[in-house]
């Protein structure tokens, strides 16, 4: 055999990285722009806090009762309705001339969240948008 490349350095085989840089930065950019993110940061949230105080009696709140079985109660009276229209109208008849009234929402513990949602319903068809609930305080130990 013959060699013809005697006297000749063997030239040794390079990387070159900047291609290799370009394409993760492309990467980097692709996995920056299309990820989501968490949303949490958004939502400002204020949890209730129960306690054993009795609250004054407000003069412009209008007291929603829900028991159990899905029956409720504006101030007391029994209301029916099949509609939360017809239920809108049962709190704008109960507030009278009171303007912006806060309605307060008291549920039975095993009343299910959908009884709870159609009062809220009511009141925002209503146009009321001040809601609470009532809570019962820890008992002593």
């Amino acid at each position: 055999m013959l060699n013809f490349r005697r006297g000749r350095t063997r030239e040794e085989p390079e990387i070159n990285l900047v291609p290799m840089i370009d394409v993760f930065l492309v990467i980097l950019i692709f996995l920056a722009t299309s990820t989501t993110y968490s949303r949490f940061a958004q939502l400002q949230i204020n949890l209730p806090q129960a306690s054993a105080e009795v609250a004054p009696e407000r003069p412009r709140q209008i007291n929603v009762a829900v028991d159990a079985s899905g029956r409720y109660q504006i101030d007391r009276q029994p209301v029916s309705w099949t509609t939360p229209a017809q239920f809108a109208d049962a709190l704008r008849r109960a507030a009278g001339d009171r303007a912006d009234p806060v309605i307060v929402i008291s549920a039975d513990a095993a009343a299910t969240h959908q009884s709870v949602v159609h009062v809220m319903e009511a009141a925002r068809i209503a146009g009321y948008g001040q809601i609470t609930f009532t809570t019962r305080g820890a008992p002593a130990r």
